[in-house]
């Protein structure tokens, strides 16, 4: 199947009402048991390489080797840079064949933010890449940051303006708007508190496909709320490769326990089939299962 475009899949979630999750990839186990999973359910869904993970492995590295699984892929399969704040990068990434790109201009203010995502959104365009950019600041930066520390904050002041989210999709070309309404990156400590009202407004006022970062961890009642709302890019990892370790760590423990080897491809194996299983469940409480 070929590869998509991010505005493809926005279209299609928009039209019935789900979101297609969004799972950075940063080694083959994942692209692999991602895919699986994928093809299981019957489900589009987004490859994303974080910029922040170029420290694991080269884009150049690991972008062809996306690039291939998505186009072997039996589903529809956009492949995404995720965070780009560099934009040597993601030009890099559009020229490397990524159908998708973000521009996380969140930390600017908003008419710096407005102006910087144009000048990807032009090249983009051009190059038939879709874009996505950010508005509002999301708890924690990519990566997690410190899980522990719990940050003191007004919403008002980091949750994305309704008013402003207006300002910028008139005066930009993006095909989604990631939000803030009080997800954070990496794996909860404690329950979040999720502004529905905010991110409701915000579908209204701009009628823009929205995007949750920090979707790891939530339960389901607030995923599918949140969707419900307009969200149509869900954004998860932390979640996964918590939950992935803690599989490998168990196997290679009972293992000891049994005074059984363990070799490295043994790791690979689990980590997949782990990797699979997770992502199945959360492509049908996302609601993507069976939408390819």
């Amino acid at each position: 199947m070929p590869l998509v475009t991010l505005n493809e899949l926005m279209k299609d979630a928009e039209a019935k009402n789900y979101a297609v999750g969004a799972y950075n990839v940063n080694n083959l186990e994942l692209i692999r048991g991602i895919i699986a999973a994928a093809e299981e359910s019957q489900s589009p869904v987004i490859l994303s390489f974080a910029e922040v993970h170029i420290p694991l492995v080269p884009l150049e590295v690991i972008a062809p080797i996306i690039l291939e699984a998505a186009r072997k892929a039996k589903v529809p399969v956009a492949v995404h840079l995720d965070h780009g704040q560099d934009h040597r990068i993601l030009i890099r990434a559009m020229k490397l064949g990524f159908s998708s790109v973000m521009f996380d201009g969140a930390h600017l203010q908003l008419e710096e933010n407005i102006r910087r995502t144009n000048e990807i959104s032009k090249i983009a365009k051009a190059l038939g890449v879709s874009v996505e950019a950010e508005l509002g600041k999301i708890l924690r930066p990519e990566g997690g940051g410190d899980e522990e520390e719990e940050e003191e904050y007004d919403p008002d002041d980091i949750y994305t303006n309704p008013k402003e989210a207006k300002t910028f999709i008139e005066n930009t070309n993006i095909d989604a708007l990631a939000v803030a309404y009080g997800t954070a990156h990496g794996v909860y400590t404690k329950e979040p508190v999720l502004d529905f009202n905010r991110l409701q407004l915000i579908k209204d006022i701009t009628g823009m496909p929205l995007v949750m970062h920090g979707g790891s961890g939530l339960d389901e009642a607030a995923y599918v709320k949140s969707i419900q709302c307009g969200i149509r890019k869900l954004n998860y990892y932390s979640n996964m490769a918590f939950e992935v370790a803690n599989t490998i760590q168990s196997k290679l423990n009972a293992n000891s326990d049994q005074n059984k080897k363990s070799y490295y491809h043994d790791l690979s194996k689990w980590a997949m089939e782990a990797i699979q299983e997770d992502i199945v469940r959360t492509m049908r409480i996302f609601g993507s299962a069976g939408k390819a």
